[in-house]
């Protein structure tokens, strides 16, 4: 009986997919402006990219909340049929003394599947007590003439690392070259290889491997390396990523979130690791946008996996600054990071694990309790914010496995999108 209503369950998912949408991507330009006071979300541009690789089930549900939503409603009933969640560096921006003063813009893509008929598409942006601070409803005619057609010739080349055992069934992640001239596709390529071992040697993804499907897409620099404005040193790359985002000497990023997408179109993706060739620390990882990390530093497998938690699945930053001068996790307000809480609303998160002992793995260098609990300082703070173990890979590069918390988050979330 349990095969059969499962079968059902499948059948149903597909009939709404294709009730509702045909088998392209609809890639949505957004620009979001604005400060600490006001913020503005445009749509810049609308284009279509053959085949959907995203999800086609859930289609209305998010595995995790994120800093915000975009939401497609079928226009004429205006019930929701996809839901996708994200954050962006434009809000994390916010958070700085600059956007008291400043006004600055930045680009952001989403994907969503390409709708048969017209729809009414809604992007909300929450603040960190979990409001809605700003959004913007604008309605999509999937015959407009004006949405542009990419991704069907001129392709980038990229090649297969792994094939997933169900490709209609699976998660696709596309590593992108950034600061690799033509002459280092090789380099890269080999890059690559290592992310992969990297990735597949933590659990849960070394357990359900075959549920990925995994390219490496060559989008040739003009210039090796990347831009360290501290130096006073721009290099001339496909992404024109740099150091010291925000300020900050180990933050490596890419503003450039088109010209991203478009060296992805026409590939087989969903959720981007690029690959910065550069051998000074660095890396981030913003939830469903991207993952980067530097490749010729000797933490670049730890710091690719890392930021990948950040990127795939939303998970927060286990560690705390000793002076944190805004905080990004009000201690009244529950996060919705899985791996973080406030004791606000407990329920939900990793009370199934409590008092777990799990083995000390090897080699860590840590020296902290093996036992699932809830231990104070994570997300930056030193107090008022918890984890649920002493160490992870989402807290030191040292510690050669995601905890208990962690990989249970994760293993959610990949068969939220493959079963």
């Amino acid at each position: 009986m349990l095969i059969v209503a499962f079968m059902l369950t499948m059948a149903a998912n597909a009939q709404q997919f294709e009730e509702y949408f045909t088998n392209n991507t609809l890639r949505i330009d957004y620009t979001f402006s604005g400060n600490a006071n006001r913020q503005d979300v445009y749509v810049d541009k609308l284009n279509v990219i053959p085949q959907w690789y995203g999800k086609k089930k859930h289609l209305s549900e998010v595995p995790v909340e994120g800093n915000g939503q975009v939401i497609v409603r079928d226009h004429r009933s205006q019930s929701v049929i996809y839901r996708n969640s994200f954050s962006t560096l434009f809000q994390e921006w916010l958070s700085y003394d600059e956007a008291k003063t400043a006004k600055k813009s930045f680009e952001n893509v989403f994907l969503v599947p390409m709708p048969k008929d017209s729809v009414d598409i809604t992007v909300e942006l929450y603040n960190n007590r979990r409001q809605i601070m700003t959004s913007l409803t604008h309605l999509v005619d999937p015959k407009d003439i004006l949405i542009r057609h990419i991704g069907e010739r001129n392709v980038t080349p990229y090649i297969t690392l792994q094939q997933a055992k169900d490709t209609l069934n699976c998660i696709h992640i596309a590593y992108l070259a950034e600061g690799y001239t033509q002459e280092e596709m090789p380099t890269f390529i080999e890059d690559a290889k290592i992310a992969v071992d990297a990735l597949f040697e933590h659990e849960p993804f070394k357990q359900m491997r075959d549920r990925f499907n995994l390219i490496a897409v060559m989008s040739p620099s003009k210039e090796s390396g990347t831009s360290e404005p501290s130096k006073g040193i721009w290099k001339n790359t496909a992404l024109h990523s740099h150091f010291d985002t925000f300020y900050s000497d180990r933050y490596l990023t890419t503003l450039n979130l088109k010209e991203l997408h478009d060296w992805l179109a026409g590939t087989p993706y969903e959720h981007i690791i690029v690959l910065v060739n550069t051998d000074k620390y660095g890396g981030g990882g913003i939830l469903n946008s991207y993952n980067l990390s530097m490749t010729h530093h000797p933490k670049y497998r730890p710091v690719v996996v890392h930021e990948f938690g950040h990127s795939f699945c939303g998970l927060g930053d286990e560690y705390a600054y000793e002076n944190e001068a805004i905080p990004m996790y009000p201690h009244d307000v529950e996060p919705w990071e899985p791996n973080l809480t406030t004791m606000k609303d407990f329920a939900g998160k990793w009370g199934n694990l409590i008092g777990k002992n799990v083995p000390v793995p090897t080699p860590a260098t840590s020296q902290y309790s093996n036992t699932v609990g809830v231990y104070e300082g994570a997300g930056y703070s030193l107090n008022g914010v918890y984890r649920g173990m002493q160490d992870c890979r989402m807290r030191t590069n040292e510690y050669p496995v995601f905890c208990p918390v962690c990989q249970q988050a994760l293993r959610k979330l990949i068969k939220f999108y493959t079963e």
